[in-house]
């Protein structure tokens, strides 16, 4: 059974830093698969902040483009989310998903809170 475990969440000022970390366990990464990250505020949809492929190709939300970084390390089976100069409307439940042709696989969500 895969799992998804994220780490890395917590409160921050605007302006600040945080690194979120997510762990595959039960399951290694193949070259199918598409890690990502995910967000998700009340009342709103789950909406993509940034995901990553096998081979490191990158592609980014509008809103966090030149703010945050999307990496992974395939021999950890982890994936992470470094994410500056926050602001408050960053702040929501982020989600670790991983998409195996077409199937996806979540974490439990880190609660990321930026203060103005």
């Amino acid at each position: 059974q895969v799992q998804l475990v994220e780490s890395g969440g917590g409160l921050v000022q605007a302006g600040g830093s945080l690194r979120l970390s997510c762990t595959v366990s039960g399951s290694i990464f193949i070259r199918f698969d598409v890690m990502g990250w995910y967000r998700q505020t009340p009342g709103k949809q789950r909406e993509l902040v940034a995901a990553i492929t096998s081979g490191g190709s990158a592609n980014y939300a509008d809103s966090v483009k030149g703010r945050f970084t999307i990496s992974r390390d395939n021999a950890k089976n982890t994936v992470y989310l470094q994410m500056n100069s926050l602001k408050p409307e960053d702040t929501a439940v982020y989600y670790c998903n991983r998409n195996r042709l077409g199937n996806n696989a979540w974490g439990q969500g880190t609660q990321v809170t930026v203060s103005s």
